[in-house]
């Protein structure tokens, strides 16, 4: 990264978007995939600039991210070529509650964040267990309790 915490971030990735917002980090976001849609208010302020396993580079490179965030093995092609022009990439892999709440704190610390990222991982566990022990220890297709601030 050129600067810590980075100051301009892409986010090819919708939960990487809405776990900046959740975070109050919203103003690090220069850009973000077609596919991200919350907060509601986020489609009139960050332009668009991937679909999810395609991605505008020049426009990418124009921005001059500190940090593009993407997803698995999926955007593989695209981290590489970014990598390649010298930006600085983290690819999360999250695949279940563990892998989310890991990736919420990761998140957090990438951005300097690291506090604010505790709290939503800690009332996420917090309402799984609540939701699990209310279905007589069945799980819960209730899948978070945070809220943005």
């Amino acid at each position: 990264m050129r600067s810590f915490p980075p100051e301009r971030v892409v986010c090819l990735t919708e939960e990487t978007v809405e776990t900046l917002y959740l975070l109050g980090q919203e103003h690090r976001i220069v850009s973000v995939s077609g596919y991200a849609v919350r907060p509601a208010r986020l489609r009139r302020e960050k332009p668009r600039v991937s679909a999810f396993s395609s991605a505008d580079i020049p426009k990418i490179l124009a921005l001059e991210p500190d940090l593009v965030l993407t997803f698995s093995d999926l955007q593989a092609a695209i981290a590489a070529e970014l990598i390649g022009a010298g930006v600085a990439v983290h690819a999360f892999n999250q695949r279940d509650i563990a892998g989310i709440l890991a990736m919420i704190r990761t998140l957090g610390a990438l951005v300097g964040a690291s506090d604010a990222a505790q709290v939503p991982g800690a009332a996420t566990r917090s309402c799984q267990s609540a939701s699990a022990a209310g279905a007589g220890g069945r799980s819960s297709r209730r899948s978070s309790c945070i809220r943005p601030r």
